[in-house]
């Protein structure tokens, strides 16, 4: 008989909303953020990140949205990411808005930077008429000055507060798709400020500890406050804020979930693209049928299938292992180099084996082992796929345009 996942306190019952496909709260699985650390205006640079932030266990990705290139950048982005995207706005609420037109799924505000009524109520506007769930993100280090006075400086009633504010305005015009969190560089003042939200409102909280520092003392006060709270039922989505790199973050966030049995332990991480203008394939079938076959052999390694050779092995390059499609013809990659180009019929059975001979022989040995020809007849196959299919398959460039046109730019 099968036993039930012990964990250390019932989930918090709280309402649910979409992070595009991503459910958060309401008794889903906690899920695992990061941020981009890229200028979200390097469209291949970001969704390389971005790729490699979702191998690494992130269920949701957020972006700077900081100028009209990086609202640019999100257009060309969001169709291409293989995981929700969350924009990050600070002062301009033209960026708000920019960035729901460029498709985002969700929008995160900082109460104590966008600070305008009339500003905030206009965004919520138009995030319920989208119906785009936003993320109040309140910080000890940024909070309105009246806050700072009223409470002697940033308290845990403070911090409360601040969330409440903001979700007065939203209420105003009749909108409450919102997560919440109250982030504090201090554990004890992050830990009590949950504390009193989770007793004050049933929306999902976004858990994390700003400002963490460099691992190791990062990942320790970041588990300190974050696995307290957890473990008395408190988040539904967390995030790790570390001086490093963000895969860490991932990597970190989906461990400790599989460490408290929040999350379910795998061996297997595929990641797959959502599929887009260039696909020559049908992405989830395929998708579908390599999870299958990889799951069954227990395989602890990263797999990426891509429905494009023109972005594939680029986006997903820190993937174990990878295959993309183009002219009835698969790329096979490792580390995001091409190794073999093999028959569309055969892509999910040469996947496997190669999946197998990397935990059996390590990753360099299998890149030595590289067909010295692969390269070439990709890089063949690209070309062929961007002379037929254009250098703007997805009309990123018509969501650009009204962009601009918004943005009077």
């Amino acid at each position: 008989m099968t036993r039930a996942a012990i964990v250390a306190a019932p989930r918090r019952p709280t309402r649910q909303i979409m992070v595009g496909n991503v459910p958060v709260g309401g008794g889903a699985p906690i899920s695992v953020q990061s941020m981009t650390t890229t200028k979200t205006a390097d469209v291949e640079g970001t969704l390389s990140q971005i790729y490699a932030l979702a191998a690494a266990g992130a269920d949701i990705v957020r972006c700077t949205c900081n100028e009209p290139e990086a609202a640019e950048g999100l257009a060309r982005i969001v169709p291409r990411s293989p995981v929700p995207l969350v924009a990050d706005i600070h002062f301009h609420v033209e960026m708000a808005l920019a960035a729901m037109e460029a498709g985002v799924a969700c929008i995160r505000l900082n109460p104590g930077n966008l600070r305008k009524p009339e500003e905030i109520k206009l965004v919520a506007s138009e995030a319920r008429d989208r119906g785009i769930p936003i993320r109040i993100g309140v910080n000890a280090g940024s909070l309105h000055k009246d806050l700072y006075k009223k409470y002697g400086g940033a308290t845990p009633e403070a911090l409360v507060e601040s969330a409440l504010m903001e979700l007065g305005y939203f209420q105003e015009v009749g909108f409450d798709y919102v997560k919440i969190s109250v982030k504090a560089s201090s554990v004890p003042l992050m830990i009590e400020a949950y504390r009193q939200l989770a007793d004050t409102v049933d929306h999902p909280l976004h858990l994390g500890l700003t400002e963490a520092g460099p691992p190791p003392a990062g990942l320790i006060k970041g588990t300190a406050g974050i696995a307290t709270l957890l473990a008395e039922g408190i988040g539904d989505t967390i995030r790790y804020s570390l001086t490093a790199d963000p895969v860490e973050e991932a990597r970190a966030g989906r461990q400790l979930l599989e460490a408290m049995n929040l999350r379910e332990r795998k061996g297997l991480d595929l990641i797959a693209c959502p599929s887009c203008g260039r696909a020559e394939i049908d992405v989830i079938g395929v998708a579908r049928e390599a999870q299958r076959a990889l799951e069954s052999r227990n395989l602890p390694i990263q797999v990426a299938v891509m429905g494009c050779v023109v972005n594939g092995p680029g986006e997903a390059k820190e993937a174990d292992l990878g295959i993309a499609a183009g002219k009835q013809r698969g790329h096979l990659f490792i580390k995001g180099q091409i190794v073999r180009v093999v028959p569309e019929d055969e892509m999910v059975e040469a996947l496997v084996a190669e999946a197998e001979k990397i935990v059996a022989e390590g990753i360099e040995a299998r890149l030595a082992a590289a067909d010295r020809h692969a390269e070439a007849e990709a890089e063949a196959d690209r070309r062929a796929l961007l002379e037929a299919k254009g250098g703007d398959a997805n009309m990123s460039e018509q969501r650009v345009e009204l962009i601009r046109k918004k943005l009077g730019s």
